[in-house]
């Protein structure tokens, strides 16, 4: 049976990963920076920059506390260790206390510091400094994107730490300590890199993810990336003033079905190939005329009396390409996720089929 104070370590340590990059569950329940000290931090609509500038303060202030935190804990799940009584510690445990107290009294004296004069001394300031005009202030950018955030014409998508918001003038990455802001006449993006996953948390659907270099001609604006899903890549190019290079020639899926369409080859690839009569001479896809049949569909998903599939007769008619958006465009657009198991009919003859019947030719 695991002692009380591992016990403790491991429940501790899941609430600390959790407040620090909080999953849609604990930002639900408002176990996060910004529901805690909503009353302080004001409105983001209202004034996007001073919530920010009150929010990264606040945010190293709550954390640099979870190692007090889990040492007042350990006090009442390891009372043997006498954590209570500071002079009968370990040296171990002294040292780790002395550290404990420092994190947050360090903090504590910058978040002062950075508050002071009206937040002048905070980083978020000195970053809207670099983008003021000589006769003005860090001010008078922080009030050109306010105006701009509450415009309902931006574009953003994001998690609250990881944010990406594109206005008419300015492109701003929001994390969970700092802003990267860079204005749209100076920047240069590039997309350096490409992630597919199989599966997301919100649908069974394969997703892509971009990232997008952002660089600015000024050079006080330091260069930073933002990640994107690819099904949003069309709406960010709208709003932006520059074009998009695609240096790493990238293959960016815009829409579901480009997604699906890669899936439904994969899948297909690893099935159960045909081979073609040689007295049978394959002729174009009727589909798009541009290439050669190479699909047959032979049902193997069961025997064949069982199931809703059935068994289609039909000689090879269309490529693999078609077949998949046939496939595609037979689905319920509302639920992506039942996608890869459904039914569709056959385009020819209209026995239904499903992905394991999809067989490539050879």
């Amino acid at each position: 049976m695991e002692s009380p104070a591992v016990t403790f370590t491991l429940a501790y340590v899941v609430f600390a990963v959790c407040f620090v990059f909080p999953p849609d569950e604990v930002r639900s329940a408002g176990l996060t920076v910004q529901s805690l000290l909503s009353a302080w931090l004001g409105s983001e609509d209202a004034a996007f920059v001073q919530y920010h500038l009150r929010r990264s303060t606040g945010t190293l202030l709550a954390h640099s506390l979870l190692p007090l935190g889990y040492y007042l804990g350990m006090c009442f799940a390891a009372p043997e260790k006498h954590l209570c009584f500071f002079y009968l510690a370990s040296k171990g445990w002294k040292t780790f206390f002395f550290f404990a107290v420092l994190f947050p009294a360090v903090t504590s004296a910058l978040a002062y510091y950075w508050s002071r004069k009206g937040w002048n001394n905070h980083p978020l300031a000195r970053t809207l400094a670099v983008h003021a005009l000589p006769q003005s202030g860090w001010r008078a950018v922080a009030s050109s994107i306010n105006t701009e955030f509450r415009r309902i014409d931006k574009f953003a998508t994001g998690t609250p730490g990881a944010r990406v918001i594109v206005t008419d003038t300015w492109v701003i990455k929001v994390t969970t300590y700092c802003l990267h802001v860079a204005q749209q006449q100076d920047i240069h993006l590039t997309v350096t890199d490409s992630r597919q996953h199989e599966l997301t948390p919100d649908s069974n659907m394969p997703v892509q993810f971009l990232t997008i270099r952002v660089a600015s001609v000024n050079p006080f604006v330091k260069a930073f990336d933002i990640r994107l899903n690819s099904t949003e890549y069309g709406e960010l190019r709208e709003k932006l003033r520059a074009p998009i290079s695609n240096a790493a020639n990238v293959v960016i899926h815009q829409s579901l079905s480009d997604l699906f369409l890669e899936t439904f080859t994969s899948l297909v690839e690893i099935n159960q190939t045909y081979p073609v009569p040689s007295t049978q001479e394959l002729e174009p896809c009727i589909g798009c005329m541009q290439t050669i049949a190479n699909i047959k569909l032979i049902k193997n998903c069961q025997e064949p009396n069982e199931g809703e599939c059935q068994q289609c007769y039909c000689r090879p008619m269309w490529c693999l390409t078609c077949m998949g958006k046939w496939f595609a465009s037979r689905q319920d657009q509302q639920h992506p996720e039942t996608w890869l198991s459904s039914q569709v009919p056959c385009p020819t003859c209209r026995a239904k089929f499903c992905i394991l019947d999809v067989c490539i030719v050879r």
